[in-house]
C-alpha cells in the first residue's frame, strides 16, 4: 500500500468541463493533463517555476521557419522584452526572414496545395503555406548589402557583434517606417541579448555578405569567438552561483550550439563543471533515428551537456513548435512577472575574460611540478 500511494500520488485526472471562457494559462493548467499535452504543461511549469528564477540564465535556440510565420513578433520578441530569454542561437534564415517585416515588406497566408509552377511564373515564393513576392527577397538583399558596405562591418568579429550591429540598423529602419516590434534582431539589439548563428554562411544574410566581400573588405565572422563567447555566458552564470537553462525551439545546429557550451567548458577547456541545469525542448523530431533534433536530454547528459542530477527537471514536448511556442509564451507572460534584463551583450568582454582566466588555471593545475 505504501508503494501504491507513492506511485499513485500524482494529481487526480478530474478536469472541469471546458466553458470557452478559460484563459490559455488556465486551459494548460487544468486541461493539459496527459500525453503530449501533459508534457507541454510540465514544460510550461518548468519554464515559469524554475527557469525564470532570478539566478537562471536562459539560452534559446531557434530553428525551423518560425519568423516567416510571425512567431518572432508574436512570441519571441515578447519573451525577450520580458527578460525571459537572455541569449539566442538562431539559424541565419530566421534572422533574414525576420527582417522582411522590419523594412515594411509583407508575408501572406497561402495554401501548400497550390501549383508551384504557377507560383514560380507569378514570382511568388512559398514556405509551406506562407507566401511572399520575390521582390521581398530582392528588397531585403538590397537592404543588407547597403548596410554591410558600412565601415563598421569590416574586420573580424563574432556573430553576436555582427548581429548587434545589424540590429541597430534594423531598429532604425523600423523607427523611420513607423513600425514597432517587428524584428527579433532589433529587439535583441535594444535588450542587449547576444544573438549567434551557428552556421553563418547557410542563409541569405551570409550570401549577401559573401557578395559584398567580392567588392570590398567586409566582416570576417569568427566562429572561434562564437564558441568561446557562448561558453563564457554559461560559465559566468555558474561562476556567480547561478544556474543555466536551455529553451530549444526545434533542433538542428542551433540546438547543438547552445548545448555544446558545457562540453566546451568541461571537455575542451578542462574546467570543472557538470552541465546545464534545466532543459526544455519543443520538437517534432523522433529520437530513434539518431538525429540531433530528436536527441533526448538523457542522451545529452552522456555528453556532459546536461547535469545528470537535473534530468528530472528536463522536459521534451513532442509538438510542432508553431503550436507549442505561442502556448508557452502566453503561459509564461500570464504566470510570471518580467525579469530585469541581464544585458549579456554589454558584459561579453568581462565574461570572456573570466573564462580565459579559468582556462589558464585549469592548464596550470595539469602541469607537472618542477623538479
Amino acid at each position: 500500500m505504501t508503494n501504491d500511494r507513492r506511485i499513485l500520488g500524482g494529481e487526480r485526472i478530474d478536469p472541469p468541463g471546458i466553458s470557452g471562457h478559460e484563459s490559455v494559462a488556465d486551459l494548460i493548467d487544468h486541461h493539459f493533463l496527459a500525453y503530449n499535452a501533459g508534457r507541454l504543461q510540465e514544460g510550461c511549469r518548468l519554464f515559469v517555476e524554475h527557469m525564470l528564477e532570478p539566478d537562471v540564465t536562459v539560452g534559446a535556440s531557434v530553428a525551423g521557419a518560425l519568423t516567416p510565420a510571425g512567431l518572432g513578433m508574436s512570441a519571441i520578441i515578447p519573451l525577450i522584452e520580458a527578460g525571459f530569454i537572455d541569449w539566442i542561437v538562431s539559424t541565419g534564415a530566421n534572422l533574414y526572414h525576420d527582417t522582411h517585416f522590419a523594412i515594411g515588406k509583407s508575408m501572406h497566408r497561402g495554401s501548400p496545395f497550390v501549383d508551384d509552377r504557377l507560383l514560380r511564373r507569378e514570382e511568388v515564393v512559398r514556405i509551406y503555406d506562407v507566401f511572399f513576392h520575390y521582390d521581398v527577397l530582392l528588397s531585403t538583399d538590397a537592404f543588407f548589402r547597403e548596410v554591410l558596405q558600412s565601415e563598421e562591418f569590416r574586420g573580424a568579429m563574432a556573430t553576436s557583434e555582427f548581429h548587434h550591429r545589424l540590429g541597430r540598423y534594423v531598429a532604425e529602419r523600423e523607427r523611420l517606417l513607423g513600425l514597432e516590434r517587428r524584428s527579433v534582431l532589433a529587439a535583441a539589439y535594444q535588450a542587449a541579448v547576444p544573438v549567434y548563428t551557428s552556421s553563418p554562411g547557410d542563409s541569405s544574410i551570409g550570401m549577401n555578405l559573401a557578395e559584398v566581400s567580392l567588392r570590398q573588405e567586409t566582416a570576417a565572422l569568427d566562429v572561434r569567438l562564437d564558441v568561446n563567447e557562448s561558453a563564457s555566458i554559461v560559465y559566468d552564470a555558474k561562476r556567480r552561483g547561478g544556474r543555466s537553462a536551455v529553451l530549444l525551439l526545434g533542433g538542428g545546429s542551433p540546438k547543438n550550439f547552445v548545448l555544446q557550451t558545457e562540453p566546451q567548458i568541461q571537455e575542451v577547456l578542462g574546467i570543472a563543471e557538470s552541465g546545464h541545469d534545466y532543459f526544455l525542448q519543443i520538437t517534432d523530431a523522433r529520437p530513434d533515428t539518431g538525429g540531433l533534433s530528436g536527441a533526448t536530454p538523457g542522451e545529452a547528459a552522456t555528453w556532459g551537456k546536461i547535469d545528470p542530477e537535473r534530468l528530472p527537471d528536463a522536459v521534451v514536448c513532442y509538438v510542432d513548435t508553431t503550436i507549442g511556442l505561442p502556448l508557452l509564451a502566453s503561459y509564461a507572460l500570464a504566470r510570471h512577472q518580467p525579469r530585469p534584463l541581464k544585458r549579456l551583450y554589454d558584459r561579453r568582454g568581462d565574461t570572456l575574460a573570466s573564462l580565459r582566466e579559468a582556462h589558464r588555471e585549469a592548464l596550470a593545475s595539469k602541469e607537472p611540478p618542477e623538479k
